[in-house]
């Protein structure tokens, strides 16, 4: 791996090496295969394990009814909990679903639910991701679960929904399961988790949690019920200002890109109400929370203002408060690049399998390894970036090899963000002003041709130590 967590011993070992699967030779495999797909995450499972060996091992471990999701997933958790653990900052939990698209595995198809308009054939694949609140580095995966969704009647009856164990909006409830009573915790969700079964849940759960709003609600002003009832997005709307800021909009689909925009911050606190239809298993009690709501004070003609509104339970009466709030939900956006490394990065859904039982082991394996590739970005941001060695980041060959390849020697004297910046130009950034900072998916592209580099780099190596050149 790129960046260093441990130098006594390999990633994979760290996370598995502990891993409880009936057999030391198991979970030596899963360590070993682990370490490999690490090192190279890109491609089909052939080009992560290029050794036949190595893939039939693969094949066989997945095979053992010992190796399950559940397991591998356990150890993952285990190991991001030590790593919270030992955080000095506050973490967010980031909570988000994608689907995962095996249709083309027709032998699958009765095994696997619909995904999309009903057509396809694989998994809604609820994340559970812990981020540190400060850096944003990754902590790595708390839980994931692979939901098998089904068909339902066109006019369900709501006691039967209610009560149906299917139901996908369970799926955020599950996914705090595993999730320690810890203030330091902040659960983190979008539009979707906006249920007020998951409100009442989090208000319970002994943790902090942002939600953004997505249904129409009913608030009392204040955290008693007194006086009028009113729309919640209207109610946040008529809070006084607490504080002015601007920022660059990024362009989106059907919103253009803005230069320092400006938002106004409102925020306070309101008396949720229950809904009159019960779509969940809640109580006919109102919760106290406070709202945050980000709006785009003059938007350019024919663009539709951006607003955010946001629930949460961590007090709010400052802009001080807003802007922490607002800052922890920022932080959602890492799950929507862990999608990417899942799918684009590692290949996921190229995996060819022809049991679920086999299928869903390696899904966890790939997406623990999705995890640690996310950290490529925020390594190069972090604050001490232009002054820290590389090399206390960065294993050195990778430092020796980048350097030789941008200036046909060895640097060992490079930050940080030199070397990230090299590494994005590997990867078909121009490092110019104009160009804006390396993304992610820049940054891996450079990443998997510098691991091909250093292979190259090590045979070498090797072929000199035994005379041969």
């Amino acid at each position: 791996m790129l960046l260093q967590y441990d130098s006594e011993i390999s990633l994979g070992q760290a996370i598995f090496g502990q891993t409880d699967l009936g057999d030391a030779r198991r979970t030596t495999r899963l360590v070993k295969t682990f370490d490999l797909m690490h090192k190279h995450p890109g491609g089909t499972l052939p080009n992560k394990l290029p050794k036949p060996a190595d893939l039939r091992g693969l094949y066989r471990l997945c095979n053992h009814e010992e190796v399950t999701h559940a397991v591998i997933i356990t150890a993952a958790r285990e190991h991001t909990l030590e790593r919270i653990a030992i955080c000095q900052e506050p973490v967010v939990v980031v909570h988000d679903a994608t689907e995962l698209d095996f249709t083309s595995l027709t032998s699958l198809a009765d095994q696997l639910g619909q995904i999309g308009e009903g057509h396809g054939r694989g998994y809604e694949c609820q994340n559970v991701l812990a981020v540190n609140s400060k850096t944003g580095d990754v902590l790595g995966l708390l839980d994931q679960i692979l939901h098998h969704r089904v068909e339902v009647p066109d006019h369900e009856p709501l006691a039967e929904h209610r009560e149906r164990e299917t139901r996908e909006s369970l799926l955020w409830l599950h996914g705090t399961k595993h999730l320690p009573a810890d203030w330091n915790l902040i659960d983190v969700a979008d539009q979707g988790a906006d249920t007020f079964e998951f409100l009442e849940h989090e208000c319970r759960s002994g943790r902090r949690f942002v939600i953004r709003v997505h249904k129409p609600r009913k608030v009392y002003a204040g955290h008693e019920p007194i006086g009028p009832r009113y729309s919640l997005k209207e109610y946040a709307r008529s809070l006084p200002e607490l504080g002015r800021f601007t920022m660059d909009v990024q362009p989106q689909r059907g919103r253009k890109a803005r230069k320092d925009a400006e938002f106004v911050v409102r925020g306070g606190p309101l008396l949720v109400c229950p809904p009159h239809a019960k779509y969940g298993r809640h109580g006919n009690q109102p919760l106290p929370m406070y709202v945050v709501q980000v709006t785009e004070v003059s938007p350019p003609p024919g663009e539709k203002t951006i607003e955010w509104t946001l629930l949460t339970n961590e007090p709010v009466t400052t802009f001080e408060d807003a802007w922490r709030v607002t800052g922890w939900y920022e932080r959602r956006w890492t799950v929507e690049e862990f999608h990417k490394a899942q799918k684009t990065g590692c290949q996921v859904e190229d995996m060819q399998f022809t049991t679920t039982a086999r299928l869903e082991p390696a899904i966890a394996l790939l997406s623990v390894v999705a995890t640690t590739l996310l950290n490529l970005r925020e390594a190069s941001r972090r604050p001490d970036a232009k002054t820290r060695l590389a090399t206390t980041l960065i294993a050195s060959e990778y430092v020796e090899v980048l350097s030789m390849w941008r200036h046909n020697k060895i640097r060992t004297d490079w930050t940080v963000h030199e070397f990230y910046l090299a590494l994005g130009r590997l990867g078909g950034h121009q490092n110019r002003k104009c160009d804006g900072h390396p993304g992610w998916l820049v940054l891996w592209r450079g990443w998997t041709k510098l691991q091909s580099m250093l292979d190259g780099y090590d045979v070498a190596i090797r072929a000199r130590r035994c005379g041969k050149t």
